[in-house]
């Protein structure tokens, strides 16, 4: 391989640096070194990995302004996002760093045995695909799982945030992490498939985690399957966001407009598909519309700006298309709908009113800035649209009977139902979906254990004369 990766900021279309792609000699070296890591670290103890995570969240809020600007120049988002971004890959460091010991902690269980009991192990190494979206927070979210768990990690990240990925490798290392626990793989994109191919089949990698398209969550899966690996993937979206007649219609609408636009539209679990009960269509759309218009579009890196660039200009062309299908099939365009005539990848923020089947913005994941209003007659339609779609990332219900909306949200199949509240991730809380947006978990206790081998141990004192029950 001879390739190099070239980054572009999406707000100039300016290159900004030039990386030189690692061969196949270099990959493979950098397998054996983790392998090497790991085994020695699969024997340090919590403390002592906590302190390095912990040194690692030190690390992050004492670049925080260097990284956020990175971030931003890298995938354009505007620079507040970034700076967020940071300090909540701080906080999941922490957590894990505090938390992990606990949740890996040996469970006794009560048995015929003298003693039994469940241990959680390391399996070796992590592989992971992560997107460019949230570049540093996608990273650090598997990797504090992976690492406290005693295992090494390799990170293949979207070429468009490569410096975003290198750093975070110099964060870890930075903090005190043993060379070649996390590595940064770069790979020049011709040859992702191969070379995920190799890694994934490689006996010292234990598992592997992407979160991307469907496309290439399928691709990742199959590969993992053949294996007989464990795989986490977190995949596409397409939100329901369903609003009852008895909302607080301008707090809603605000939120609405709020969530669906932070990153430029370019999250698994923004709100998508508005679907918003017949009384009260009309005001939320007028109060939705009000809200998009009075964002401020522009330089993601000056203050006040709300909305940024598209990451790339194939994803910004993407949307316009699916806009304009959409259009085309009978949708409303009730704002926006262009994109901008100025440098970089921006799309104006866009609403459609009138969505039904049989448009582009009804059945596909919108990943990008653009809202779709779908009207129905009650609730028992909302929940009918909301499972109306091959996705089960997220789901939010709004209503001032909180009773009334978790009831509505127990019949919509999604991964996380929030009630007056905008989908977040939280480290706190399990993380990811079902049907086509993936399986397995990210986050709290349930994301650590998916990096694991639960190991069960049957103990007896002196042999024992009847053997337990076997298949």
């Amino acid at each position: 391989m001879s390739a190099s990766i070239t980054t572009i900021n999406p707000a100039t279309g300016r290159e900004l640096a030039t990386y030189e792609a690692m061969s196949d000699a270099v990959i493979d070296a950098a397998l054996d070194t983790a392998s090497a890591s790991q085994t020695d670290w699969a024997h340090t103890g919590f403390d002592d990995r906590s302190k390095i995570l912990h040194a690692g969240a030190a690390e992050l809020r004492s670049r925080a302004e260097s990284l956020a600007l990175l971030v931003t120049r890298e995938m354009g988002k505007p620079l507040a996002e970034s700076r967020a971004e940071v300090e909540k890959c701080a906080v999941g460091l922490e957590y894990y760093a505090d938390n992990a010991a606990g949740f890996l902690a040996d469970e006794i269980y009560e048995t015929s045995a003298d003693t039994s009991w469940v241990s959680y192990e390391p399996i070796g190494i992590v592989l992971a695909i992560m997107p460019w979206n949230f570049p540093l927070w996608q990273v650090f979210r598997f990797a504090a799982p992976a690492l406290m768990a005693g295992n090494a990690a390799l990170l293949k990240h979207s070429p468009n945030t490569t410096g975003s990925a290198l750093e975070a490798q110099a964060i870890l290392e930075a903090a005190g992490l043993p060379a070649g626990l996390f590595t940064t793989l770069l790979v020049a994109e011709v040859d992702v498939p191969a070379v995920t191919e190799r890694l994934i089949s490689d006996p010292r990698v234990g598992a592997v985690t992407i979160t991307g398209s469907e496309r290439a969550g399928s691709a990742v899966g199959s590969i993992a399957g053949r294996e007989i690996k464990k795989s986490v993937l977190e995949l596409g979206g397409s939100d329901p966001f369903i609003v009852l007649a008895d909302a607080d219609l301008p707090k809603v609408a605000h939120l609405a407009a709020k969530g669906r636009f932070l990153n430029a539209g370019q999250s698994c679990i923004s709100p998508k598909r508005f679907i918003v009960e017949a009384p009260v269509a009309d005001e939320f759309t007028r109060l939705v519309v009000a809200a998009v218009e009075s964002l401020t579009v522009g330089d993601p890196e000056a203050d006040g700006t709300d909305v940024g660039p598209m990451a790339r200009a194939d994803l910004r062309d993407g949307v316009a298309a699916q806009v304009q299908d959409s259009v085309d099939a009978g949708a409303t365009l009730l704002t926006g709908g262009t994109a901008l005539d100025r440098p970089g990848n921006f799309y104006a923020p866009t609403v459609l009113g009138n969505v039904g089947t049989g448009m582009a913005a009804y059945h596909e994941e919108s990943f990008g800035p653009v809202a779709s209003i779908i009207t129905v007659a009650d609730a028992d339609e909302a929940v009918h649209v909301a499972n109306d779609t091959r996705f089960g990332l997220g789901a939010s219900i709004w209503s001032a009977d909180v009773d009334k909306a978790i009831a509505v949200g127990k019949r919509v199949t999604s991964g996380a139902c929030f009630v007056n509240a905008v989908v977040a991730s939280d480290a706190r809380m399990p993380f990811g979906g079902t049907k086509r947006s993936g399986y397995g978990r990210e986050l709290a206790s349930a994301g650590i254990r998916e990096f694991v081998n639960v190991r069960t141990w049957w103990a007896m004192n002196t042999p024992a004369t009847v053997a337990p029950t076997s298949e």
